[in-house]
């Protein structure tokens, strides 16, 4: 299994297939942008699949993390150390988390932002028609961290590429740098990330780097699993206790033709429409 970057990393746990097996066998798979997205955004994957024979949960991370943030005992290190750390970290929450395969592509953030750039087109296209994924977790189209977006939609474009049989049956935008709790009740899919929470807190520090230089994600993701569960229904005691929101992709998928940034706005205005009846109501 090549891929067009050099540095492209391809870690299959032990115990699993080749690669290509492994990528094919896929049930659950996730195309984030950075290295410690996946567990951020794809816990509900990981946890369902772990110890399944019938599951098994691919990740890809489609940048290189070079321009990570960095203080402490990492301030010092230069953009390529600074991967080749983020590279084992990932590795390190592949095994932890029983991913079946694990893959990197190490592609610079502005290759990603660049919709001809042929490598990234060509290594996700590559990664989709090698397996049919029943889940697919996604960046979501509302998230404000622009690799984030532009993951996102040069993924959407692999998958709207694949003959419309082999799309997969359900494609989530997830949470990372902004939370989905403000789409109406009736549009969020639930992601259920309450099993094996010592796991859950496992996954995120083995991303050391970013945690010990300078952002407590591990203490921020379980933090909003956390707060989504109790806040998602005012006079309901908690079915969930750690819930990610996703916003569903499918129809994004299944119409290629659709607007992505039309399809995120009617959201976003649906939003503003519940606000303002809701005010309008006890006015």
């Amino acid at each position: 299994m090549k891929f067009s970057q050099p540095q492209a990393d391809v870690f299959v746990p032990a115990g699993a297939p080749d690669p290509a097996a492994a990528l094919a066998r896929t049930t659950h798979l996730c195309l984030a942008a950075h290295q410690d997205d996946i567990e951020i955004m794809a816990y509900e994957g990981i946890a369902a699949c772990l110890d399944r024979p019938d599951r098994h949960f691919t990740g890809v991370v489609v940048t290189n993390g070079a321009g990570s943030p960095r203080t402490g005992r990492y301030a010092a290190l230069t953009d390529e150390q600074m991967q080749g750390v983020r590279r084992e970290e990932q590795r390190r929450a592949a095994a932890l988390g029983g991913f079946n395969l694990c893959l990197q592509l190490a592609h610079p953030s502005a290759a990603v932002k660049d919709p001809r750039h042929a490598g990234v087109r060509a290594d996700l296209a590559a990664i989709v028609a090698g397996c049919r994924p029943e889940v697919v977790y996604l960046h979501n189209p509302a998230d404000k961290h622009d690799t984030h977006i532009a993951v996102l939609l040069r993924s959407l474009e692999a998958l709207r590429a694949l003959p419309a049989a082999d799309r997969p049956r359900r494609v989530l935008g997830c949470e990372v740098w902004r939370d989905l709790d403000w789409l109406p009740d009736g549009e969020k899919q639930l992601l259920d990330a309450s099993a094996r929470p010592d796991l859950a807190a496992a996954l995120l520090a083995a991303f050391d780097s970013q945690i010990s230089g300078g952002k407590r994600y591990d203490l921020a993701a379980i933090g909003r699993r956390t707060a989504n569960a109790t806040f998602h229904t005012s006079h309901a005691t908690d079915r969930h206790t750690a819930v990610n929101w996703a916003i569903d992709l499918t129809p994004l998928v299944a119409d290629p033709a659709r607007s992505v940034e039309a399809y995120a706005t009617a959201a976003i205005e649906r939003f503003r429409d519940d606000v303002r009846d809701r005010l309008r109501r006890f006015a």
